[in-house]
């Protein structure tokens, strides 16, 4: 094809001949864009979700096929986000399915070089002997003055702002409980 019959297909031209003159329709179209198709037409269903990145609570759509995530988008009709998503909510789908994602607990033991993988059920048991085991070793019933603290000093929480305040809640309610003073929240911070 040469210049003379080209010309007229390039969508500048269209666009000044044509009647679409602000070039979002007809003048827009090439062949390459009719075979387009939307990426969520090939789910075969769309969960309503919320972004887990902070504690805003944005709406998504989780479009899914073949039970595996294939887009992530803004839910238009979520009061607190109107269909839209920050560049950490549009991830949402490489948290769930990229290539970097864990699926197991990974565990250096002390002085350690190399990684290996537990078994969540063995990972929650170390992680509570241990709570247990530093709350006993640094336990405090009373304090320099004589004053009655039960607390410990040895440990303390940071909760973080993918929380929302219920979660948060709970997480205060339990540290407290252990006898932890030192619980603060990442989103104070």
């Amino acid at each position: 094809m040469g210049l003379r019959e080209a010309l007229p297909q390039w969508p500048v031209v269209r666009q000044l001949r044509g009647a679409d003159r602000a070039g979002v329709g007809e003048a827009a179209r090439s062949a390459a864009s009719a075979g387009l198709a939307p990426r969520t037409d090939e789910a075969d269903r769309t969960v309503p979700s919320i972004c887990p990145f902070c504690a805003v609570g944005c709406g998504q759509l989780i479009h899914v096929k073949d039970d595996e995530v294939q887009h992530v988008e803004g839910d238009p009709d979520s009061p607190i986000s109107r269909g839209r998503l920050c560049a950490r909510g549009s991830s949402t789908k490489d948290l769930v399915a990229g290539p970097a994602r864990e699926y197991h607990v990974r565990y250096r033991r002390p002085g350690g070089r190399e990684w290996e993988s537990l078994d969540l059920d063995t990972a929650m048991d170390m992680i509570a002997d241990r709570v247990i085991a530093t709350r006993d070793a640094t336990w405090q019933e009373h304090d320099e003055h004589g004053t009655r603290v039960n607390r410990t000093l040895g440990f303390g929480a940071l909760g973080g702002a993918a929380l929302d305040n219920e979660e948060n809640y709970l997480l205060k309610k339990l540290f407290t409980a252990l006898g932890a003073i030192q619980i603060e929240n990442q989103a104070r911070i």
